[in-house]
């Protein structure tokens, strides 16, 4: 049985995606800071799965999560970087520690996720894939640090896909525009904005579920898209079409 480790596991996009690959019989590693967060969820999973407390801002922790899925589960077949945090608001309003807690979780933690992983995804041909975002591919307002993190996973996909091609592992990424998830649903609350409102920028005429995004994740994954290395999903309606 093929074993996945899913960052940020517990809620919106990770949570739906740790459902898909349990339902396609794999064993999956759930990763995050919140054993309170995992009790409340884990009613809701079916399947072969266990729960890693650990902050991947920490390089320590992303070599504890890889060293303790192989000794649970024997390997690791799929990587998913998906542990993001956001914050909006005027570069004359991002301190340096609002920056440098976007980049250690954006962009340290899945760099060094990766960097522990490489060795045991090169045993089994594994694949891996990050979660970048829309901003990262055109920027958005009032989110130029979050914009420059996700930008900066993009990069780093297409130039590891270059590294890891001989090894046979595939690295790709997806770029979700708005997704339902609660944390999209508290940004809304505090700007005094609707679904509705946030739903006319969309040439669909709606936002994105995490199911929708986890379906996308697992397909590049998965041995459907074997061919498939350094790519960019656009999963957001045609936002940036």
């Amino acid at each position: 049985m093929k074993t996945a480790i899913i960052t940020g596991g517990t809620s919106g996009i990770g949570l739906a995606t740790t459902k898909i690959f349990l339902a396609n019989n794999f064993n999956c590693v759930l990763v995050g800071r919140s054993l309170e967060r995992f009790k409340k969820i884990q009613p809701e999973l079916v399947g072969n799965f266990e729960f890693i407390s650990a902050d991947i801002r920490r390089v320590d922790d992303c070599e504890k999560i890889i060293s303790r899925t192989v000794e649970i589960f024997g390997g690791v077949n799929v990587l998913i970087n998906n542990a993001g945090i956001y914050h909006e608001g005027a570069i004359t309003s991002t301190d340096e520690k609002i920056f440098d807690d976007i980049f250690a979780t954006n962009v340290k933690g899945t760099f060094f996720m990766t960097r522990a992983a490489v060795d045991e995804l090169i045993k089994t041909r594994g694949a891996i894939v990050n979660v970048a975002s829309d901003a990262g591919l055109r920027g958005n307002y009032f989110c130029a640090a979050y914009s420059a993190s996700k930008g900066a996973i993009v990069a780093f996909t297409k130039s590891l896909s270059l590294e890891l091609a001989s090894f046979s592992i595939r690295v790709n990424c997806v770029a979700p525009g708005d997704i339902l998830t609660p944390l999209t649903l508290n940004q809304l609350q505090t700007s005094g904005g609707t679904v509705e409102e946030l739903a006319k920028f969309y040439p669909l005429g709606r936002i994105g579920t995490p199911q929708e995004v986890a379906a996308a994740i697992y397909f590049l994954a998965s041995d459907a898209a074997s061919f498939i290395t350094g790519a960019v999903l656009s999963v957001d309606g045609g936002l940036t079409c």
